[in-house]
């Protein structure tokens, strides 16, 4: 794929050259030139293949939903990405707990855990649950978020039986990851 800038003769150029390219314009006012796709009238698919066609549909109906989120339409803001694009694309990215710090726990109440979740978007919520080593949950609640990529959750309950700490993170499309941590 060719992209062309400031060329007298393609500029505002959109459509298809015969059956060899492709010309569009994006959003930034950039002229794009691509081969024309070719496709078997007689083609079958994969099995995985069908399962990123599902995929696929089921991010490209989230997005239409999501467009005018306004979360969405500030990420695409001076990018060559419009809010449908954005909202496209993080529907594929879910979110990462990237650290769980526990260094300021030790089982009692009123002490802070920290977690560190990141996602291409915005992390909508952070949960945690404490538990112990039969995965009986002592407590759980929603953390809070603190300066950047940090959520905050303040324990309340004391158990000395406490040794995992299992934190969920959640994107705005829904998805979830989770990280464990164990004493």
């Amino acid at each position: 794929m060719a992209k062309v800038r400031n060329n007298i003769f393609v500029r505002g150029l959109s459509g298809s050259l015969g059956d060899q390219f492709v010309v569009k314009l994006d959003k930034a006012g950039r002229t794009i030139v691509g081969v024309s796709p070719t496709f078997s009238e007689h083609r079958t698919y994969s099995a995985s293949q069908l399962d990123w066609q599902e995929n696929f549909r089921n991010a490209a109906v989230y997005a239409t939903g999501a467009k005018n989120n306004p979360v969405y339409i500030e990420k695409a803001e001076n990018t060559p990405m419009n809010p449908y694009n954005v909202a496209m694309a993080d529907f594929f990215h879910g979110p990462e707990i990237k650290a769980l710090d526990a260094s300021a726990w030790n089982g009692t109440t009123g002490q802070v855990i920290r977690i560190q979740a990141v996602d291409d978007v915005k992390v909508t919520q952070v949960n945690v649950a404490i538990t112990d080593a039969t995965g009986t949950v002592l407590e759980q609640g929603a953390a809070v978020q603190a300066e950047g990529a940090w959520w905050t959750y303040t324990t309340t309950v004391s158990d000395a039986n406490a040794t995992r700490i299992v934190a969920t993170a959640q994107d705005l499309p829904g998805h979830v990851a989770q990280f464990q941590w164990e004493d």
